[in-house]
């Protein structure tokens, strides 16, 4: 399996559950954005293979499987270069796309909610096109997840490629950045450091967030699906809540004595978000099952063990937490028996 942005928050999860299923992993990177921390534990693996390289180079590689997360994900990542951005969705995904033309290779596309943009639909189903502003600050982001979809697609028509689209909604979790400008993230170090937390609007806006692992365990089933469900399928939790909630919350599990306060919300950022999942319920027989409040506090302990690493000057995987989490991870660092 190839797993290309394999370092970064969603990858190294990824990398990490497919290797406790028991087949070999090459984890492409160029550690843009993600870090080596992030696979540190699984380099004495001998069926993990990283690889630093730019996905706007094509590659030459022998795989099976192909799952495209190269990409920045979090705002401030994406708008910093915005350019480098679209180029990496783009260019990055028609090299990979040739690659699995060329292996006949699976390849799944880790493609975003942000496609449906601002929505005047809700919640937000697989048939609906999406409110997108083509030239707005997210559109580097945005309109580069839909041109990687449209050229998956038409891969897909055109040489019969054997594709398959994700559309990920807001996902949290263990290995997320703390400086990464995500609500879940920017939330959490604020309130474990005591800063003013920081809402954007009147934090009457929602959102619907998706435990790290329920994610990455509907990317693996949409891939093993027959060639005929090609998606796009929506993958999230459909549980909606305000921001504002969110933040209080996050304040009374942290016991934080930070306070709330408000910002202008940023140009173009949704009203509401959340998931219609019936397809995914029905082709994938599959729906989140980590309760909000659980993963929050899995996610708040994993920061703490993080920021205290790297107070004390320690190396901060925090592989702490992630080894009591779900079963399903196993042992990534033992030698696992292989599936051929």
């Amino acid at each position: 399996m190839l797993v290309a942005g394999g370092a970064g928050f969603l990858g190294s999860h990824l990398c990490d559950r497919l290797l406790a299923d028991g087949v070999k992993v090459m984890c492409l990177d160029d550690l843009s954005t993600g870090r080596e921390s992030n696979i540190a534990h699984l380099n004495r693996n001998p069926y993990f293979q990283m690889i630093r390289h730019d996905v706007t180079v094509p590659l030459q590689v022998d795989v099976d499987e192909i799952y495209n997360l190269a990409s920045p994900a979090s705002p401030i990542h994406y708008q910093r270069d915005p350019v480098r951005t679209t180029r990496t969705n783009v260019v990055g995904a028609i090299n990979l796309l040739d690659l699995a033309k060329e292996t006949g290779a699976k390849i799944l596309q880790a493609s975003t909610s942000e496609v449906y943009g601002d929505p005047d639909i809700h919640p937000q189903t697989e048939k609906y096109w999406g409110n997108v502003n083509p030239i707005g600050p997210r559109a580097c982001y945005d309109e580069g997840k839909r041109c990687v979809e449209t050229l998956f697609f038409d891969y897909w028509r055109q040489h019969g490629v054997r594709i398959r689209v994700a559309r990920i909604f807001n996902t949290y979790g263990p290995r997320m950045q703390v400086n990464d400008g995500r609500v879940v993230s920017g939330f959490i170090v604020q309130a474990i450091t005591g800063q003013d937390i920081t809402l954007f609007g009147d934090g009457s806006q929602t959102r619907s967030f998706c435990y790290v692992h329920d994610l990455i365990d509907g990317l693996i089933r949409l891939m093993s699906l027959t060639d005929d469900n090609v998606g796009p399928v929506n993958i999230g939790n459909p549980e909606e809540i305000t921001i504002g909630l969110l933040a209080n919350q996050i304040v009374k599990m942290t016991n934080s004595k930070s306070k709330l306060i408000y910002k202008p919300l940023p140009q173009d950022d949704p009203r509401r978000r959340c998931p219609n999942i019936d397809k995914a319920k029905s082709i994938l027989k599959w729906e989140p099952r980590v309760r909000l409040w659980d993963g929050l506090s899995l996610t708040i302990e994993a920061f703490r063990e993080f920021m205290r690493a790297h107070e004390e000057g320690e190396d901060p995987h925090g592989l702490g937490v992630e080894n009591r989490e779900a079963e399903w991870q196993g042992s990534a660092t033992t030698e696992p028996s292989m599936r051929l």
